[in-house]
């Protein structure tokens, strides 16, 4: 089948107030191919990672199409789909090398998608995949935690930025698998780190050595640091145990003097949740994560993050209400959009 589709796009980065920074227009619809499954998307949620890249992109003569968590109605299989069929309501985090969910169809790889948790709606389900994917790689592949209930009692983590979207499904899912959960953000969003598991909630502001000191923790077996981490090195060099684990997501500007904790035989990590897609490495993985959160959901063992539901549509004025409200930086948990484009 052949035609036109709406999409959200631009054709240039340009600060978010200004009208072009979205607009609505058509593109061709496309295809499946034999991995594919073509999605009518009914919610999408904007991470970070949509208003960096829209920031940073250049003029071009056609539209730009961001867009990665996803929730939608499969309306097309290619030919090497056989488990997921057309009905379907799936989840997903998406690519960074095809265009995104902020169009009326989309095309995704079926090994990143998972049917979406039975019990929740199409808002709360689209609120989940990326932050999910991030902490579950974090947690799991990277550090090399134990994906199962209570698996890793007796250990500890401490995640600086809780509040944040990442750090939100990131306690959730540590407290399901047995650590002790320390968190920081603002003390205006304890109630939300409590909401979330995080078992001691840290106020960021000061010394944040003192302030664990007084809780009575002293060393950390992982760190995970969801935020820039320069500004709070000299600290956690402090609190990590030795053979402990650090992990960030924040790129840096300049280089980090990691040869400190060689001696304490600590690793490090980068989690990057487009690594994988970008290099079609391991992809079907990201897949069983999702399948695997859906099932904690549906158990009740986790829960959506979704704060905020932009309705009425997936248009350019939505998308830019909610792109303002992640780039005011001010939010706990996710904002997304719903309804027919």
């Amino acid at each position: 089948m052949t035609g036109k589709i709406a999409a959200v796009g631009f054709y240039e980065g340009l600060p978010i107030n200004d009208p072009n920074s979205f607009q609505d227009f058509t593109v061709p619809r496309s295809q499946p191919l034999s991995n594919d499954l073509l999605v009518a998307v009914r919610g999408v949620s904007v991470n970070p990672i949509d208003t960096k890249l829209r920031q940073k992109a250049q003029k071009t003569l056609t539209p730009q199409i961001l867009g990665f968590d996803a929730v939608g109605e499969v309306v097309a299989t290619g030919a090497n789909v056989h488990d997921i069929q057309i009905g379907d309501r799936v989840y997903y985090a998406g690519t960074t090398k095809r265009a995104g969910s902020n169009q009326a169809l989309q095309l995704v790889d079926r090994r990143i998608c998972a049917l979406a948790p039975k019990t929740l709606t199409d808002a709360q389900a689209a609120a989940i995949p990326l932050t999910a994917l991030t902490a579950y790689e974090l947690l799991f592949e990277k550090f090399g935690l134990n994906a199962k209930r209570n698996a890793n009692e007796g250990k500890n983590i401490l995640i600086i930025n809780s509040g944040g979207g990442v750090g939100s499904m990131m306690s959730q899912l540590a407290h399901w698998a047995g650590l002790t959960v320390y968190g920081t953000s603002s003390p205006d969003n304890f109630e939300w780190l409590h909401y979330n598991q995080v078992d001691f909630p840290i106020d960021y502001h000061g010394d944040l050595k003192k302030k664990l000191a007084a809780s009575g923790i002293e060393k950390f077996d992982y760190i995970a640091v969801l935020y820039a981490i320069t500004p709070y090195f000299d600290a956690i060099s402090d609190l990590i145990a030795p053979l402990g684990h650090v992990g960030t997501i924040v790129e840096v500007e300049e280089p980090l003097p990691l040869v400190t904790w060689k001696n304490l035989s600590v690793s490090f990590d980068w989690e990057y949740v487009f690594a994988k897609t970008d290099f079609n490495r391991d992809i079907a993985t990201q897949g069983r994560i999702l399948a695997h959160v859906a099932q904690l959901v549906d158990k009740g063992e986790l829960h959506t993050t979704l704060t905020q539901t932009i309705t009425g549509g997936i248009n350019a004025a939505n998308l830019r209400k909610a792109t303002a409200l992640v780039e005011a930086g001010h939010m706990i948990g996710k904002v997304v959009v719903t309804g027919p484009f």
